[in-house]
């Protein structure tokens, strides 16, 4: 059983496959997916022209927005910030321009169950 993913985890996995395919259908050049380190995870991470776009995928099997939304509080923006600072590090790339974006769905994980948030939070705002 080592290994199996629940069914909340499985249902995480679908919500961003489908959040990639629309940020690719929006022109978006993606670059890597669940980018982990100690600080945190990214789910999403792609490329808008010359700008790096971190990408939070929130999933909620009610048809309340605000409550997904409202789940991304000050603490877990924070901690994205850091795991992208992180990425930035490694990948060398901080002379790049970089935002926060946020997709939600719900309450199934159908395209037109998707509101996209571009520049959802920055660094500005949590320091």
């Amino acid at each position: 059983m080592l290994g199996l993913k629940t069914e909340k985890q499985q249902q995480g996995d679908r919500a961003e496959a489908l959040a990639e395919r629309f940020l690719k259908s929006q022109g978006l050049q993606w670059r890597e997916r669940k980018f982990r380190c100690p600080l945190g995870e990214i789910d999403l991470i792609f490329q808008d022209k010359d700008c790096l776009v971190f990408v939070e995928v929130r999933f909620r099997t009610h048809n309340d927005f605000g409550g997904a939304l409202e789940s991304i509080t000050k603490f877990k923006q924070k901690k994205i910030i850091r795991t992208a600072q992180v990425y930035l590090a490694r990948k060398r790339a901080h002379h790049m321009a970089c935002r926060f974006d946020v997709i939600l769905l719900g309450p199934t994980l159908a395209t037109d169950h998707i509101q996209w948030l571009s520049n959802a939070f920055s660094v500005d705002s949590n320091w």
